[in-house]
């Protein structure tokens, strides 16, 4: 549904007094605009004459305080597919974020209310739908209770209801909103030390060696690793800056991009915490550097047809990886060295669980994650950069502990890569 949100811009207004209409009682307003036109709305209905006075003063009150509802006809399912497409798709930075809203809004509200009228809801069927999904999933609870504040502000906005029948409904209290982030991990769908050693050691000669890296070593998400690129390397301070993934980005069509490129573009990060500075250990530090070297390689050797977009992990052509790229070599890699069929993003939680393991500060964890807020107890508090310089001393003995010793790494074969490569492209 298309509103007439020009109906929301008029000037003056009038409320005629009550009449018989139909059999009952009811009043006309009428709404005048700049242009000297004006609009007529019938409220009728009502079983007696005092009933449609007090509607008529509630009424007045409401023009006079700048609350009275214009589209008092229109249905949840009309408001929030209009809401998603007018306000949501041209806010949010990500189709994914996107997708997430739609998707509450298609399966958790207009199954319920969709045919009802947004002046028809009240505060106790939102408690009552709040107590339902809470049951159901908490996560979803929490994602409904995200969708309901922000689009009934926006029904207040532009006078689909009176009131934000939303504001200051709490979940029930065993999903109430926590001062932290929950990170709930199984232990059993975690790698242990033992584990990510042999993890790294049978990636290597795999295209995926530095997705495992910059999984299970940094914590990256999937598609952040696709997105970094060797300038968000800084080369001197050892740092990676992680403020870009691959993803479809929203308002376009798969027709508008070359051929396997629609859900590689740059997009904005998941969160403003995602945006963060990085240690990197030493280990994935030289592995980095010798994946630059494969990468100038390539670029000499396919001028024409190499694409010089920087992306570390990329193809033998430089092209982005797509996002289960990595999938068919890791189901390999665990099935072929009797690892723990775990998820690729259960290596993020490996990591996470052994910083915590081993004793490092959650709130440093936190950032190193790129959570919004904390994982454990504590309020996030401190500049990023502090937080992150503050652990780079714990983190790698860390790594190193879960690393092949040199005596190891001297007994792997390896193909020596004669390449010169300007100095200043590691001064970024």
């Amino acid at each position: 549904m298309k509103f007439d949100l020009s109906l929301q811009q008029y000037v003056e207004w009038e409320v005629k007094n009550v009449m018989p209409i139909k059999g009952k009682y009811g009043y006309r307003v009428i709404l005048k605009y700049m242009d000297g036109s004006e609009r007529p709305q019938q409220k009728s209905g009502f079983a007696t004459e005092k009933e449609a006075n007090a509607a008529r003063d509630k009424t007045i009150g409401e023009l006079y305080a700048g609350t009275y509802v214009v589209y008092s006809n229109v249905s949840v399912k009309e408001f929030l597919e209009f809401w998603l497409e007018e306000d949501i798709r041209n806010r949010v930075g990500s189709a994914e974020t996107y997708d997430t809203y739609r998707s509450i809004v298609k399966n958790h509200i207009i199954p319920y209310w969709g045919k009802r009228k947004m002046t028809d809801i009240n505060r106790g069927d939102v408690v009552k739908l709040y107590k339902e999904k809470t049951e159901y999933s908490p996560s979803v609870a929490r994602l409904l209770k995200t969708v309901m504040n922000v689009s009934m502000k926006y029904a207040v906005d532009k006078k689909v209801r009176s009131d934000n029948l939303a504001y200051g409904i709490d979940l029930p209290k065993k999903v109430a909103k926590k001062p932290y982030h929950t990170r709930n991990i199984d232990t059993q769908k975690t790698l242990n030390m033992e584990q990510i050693l042999i993890l790294l050691e049978a990636s290597r000669y795999t295209p995926i060696h530095m997705q495992v890296l910059f999984n299970v070593l940094m914590g990256l998400r999937r598609r952040e690793i696709n997105g970094v690129k060797y300038s968000d390397v800084d080369y001197i301070n050892r740092t990676l800056r992680v403020e870009r993934q691959l993803g479809r980005k929203l308002n376009t069509k798969k027709e508008d991009f070359a051929p396997k490129t629609f859900t590689k573009q740059e997009v904005r990060l998941k969160t403003p915490s995602s945006y963060r500075d990085l240690p990197i250990p030493d280990y994935v530090f030289e592995a980095i550097l010798e994946q630059r070297k494969i990468y100038e390689r390539n670029r000499s050797r396919r001028k024409s047809q190499f694409q010089d977009d920087d992306y570390i992990c990329c193809s033998s052509y430089g092209r982005s990886r797509s996002k289960d790229f990595h999938w068919p070599y890791y189901k390999k890699l665990l099935k072929e060295n009797n690892l723990p069929n775990i998820r690729w993003h259960d290596l993020r939680s490996t990591f996470c669980t052994l910083l915590l393991k081993n004793d490092f500060n959650p709130k440093a964890v936190s950032k190193l994650m790129g959570h919004a807020k904390e994982i454990i107890t504590m309020d996030v508090y401190g500049d990023n950069r502090g937080i992150i310089a503050d652990c780079v001393d714990e983190i790698q003995p860390f790594i190193d502990e879960v690393l092949p010793t040199e005596d190891e790494e001297s007994e792997i074969k390896t193909e020596n890569i004669e390449v010169v490569i300007p100095a200043d492209d590691y001064l970024v």
